[in-house]
């Protein structure tokens, strides 16, 4: 008996692809190492411009619990429901864990 070659395409002849990176946003895919969903906003331009010329999400958070444990501090809690003290110790609980973790990152003492 004879050998005899046998061959089978495993592959296309032509091999090739269109890529359009626009086409990939719109079907959902990541295009980048950190990807912010910036969910159902009639103006998504004027959110992206925020956070390039603003801050980050997590930036405008900060700032917002600084701001919050300022009136925290002022704020007279004997005038407060069980359920209002609650939720300020709660929230204050949070923003230390938040003071934590960033101290941890950074390496530093308070601040």
């Amino acid at each position: 008996m004879a050998d005899s070659i046998f061959k089978v395409p495993l592959a296309p002849e032509k091999l090739w692809q269109a890529i359009n990176p626009w086409t990939f946003y719109n079907q959902g895919a990541q295009l980048g190492l950190v990807n912010i969903n910036l969910g159902q906003t009639p103006h998504p331009e004027i959110e992206q411009k925020v956070l390039d010329e603003v801050g980050s999400y997590g930036r405008q958070l900060g700032r917002i619990g600084d701001a919050l444990e300022v009136l925290i501090e002022r704020l007279p809690l004997a005038d407060l429901t069980a359920a209002e003290k609650d939720a300020i110790a709660i929230l204050r609980g949070q923003l230390a864990e938040v003071r934590k973790v960033k101290q941890r990152e950074r390496g530093s003492g308070p601040g």
